[in-house]
């Protein structure tokens, strides 16, 4: 969360994603490999790209060893990089609009199937570590039927950008800041660390 991502010299930072798991009935995965699905099978680190209910190309990023299928779908960013061009794109001049849904993201950066399948550390796509912890907020999904009451709906807490707002009450992930995990000598315990 909070890792910028640019693609074709746009975007912004990430900062609301769903997973999904080959073992859970909502993710593509679950059936099998098929034609459309079969970039989850592979190893970590590449896209997949579908359309969801025939209009809207969806991005995820492949996230698991080669056979889990599991991924992870990108539902908003923050539009910070070649705003004028998603504007363009998206015809919508408000930035919260731009790329406030999956759908919303795609159309903003150009993504389409033809970009299934590539990797996330070439070009056109570009991953920038985030600077420091940031306060994540995990809840149910949204927009789907099956394991719909999965918390696996992760949002950078306090983001005007995010696709709906989360519900009241929900709380942050583990109750502390999202960072780089350290082991501390002193303690053996595990710290979180930008």
């Amino acid at each position: 969360m909070g890792v910028t991502l640019l693609f074709a010299g746009s975007g912004g930072p990430i900062v609301e994603v769903e997973a999904y798991h080959h073992t859970d009935p909502a993710a593509h995965s679950f059936r099998g490999p098929t034609a459309r699905n079969a970039v989850m099978f592979g190893p970590p680190g590449y896209v997949y790209v579908y359309r969801s209910y025939g209009i809207h190309w969806c991005l995820n990023f492949v996230c698991e060893p080669a056979g889990s299928a599991s991924a992870v779908l990108i539902r908003a960013i923050e539009p910070t990089v070649g705003i004028a061009g998603m504007r363009r794109r998206r015809d919508v001049t408000d930035e919260r609009l731009l790329c406030s849904g999956p759908g919303r993201v795609c159309e903003a950066l150009g993504i389409t199937a033809a970009h299934n399948g590539l990797p996330l550390d070439e070009l056109p796509f570009e991953l920038f570590a985030r600077e420091g912890a940031v306060e994540v907020i995990a809840g149910v999904r949204i927009g789907i039927t099956k394991a719909a009451e999965k918390p696996w709906r992760y949002g950078l807490k306090g983001s005007r950008f995010l696709s709906k707002p989360f519900p009241t009450g929900t709380g942050n992930i583990d109750h502390q800041k999202v960072g780089n995990e350290k082991k501390s000598k002193e303690n053996g315990r595990s710290k979180s660390r930008a």
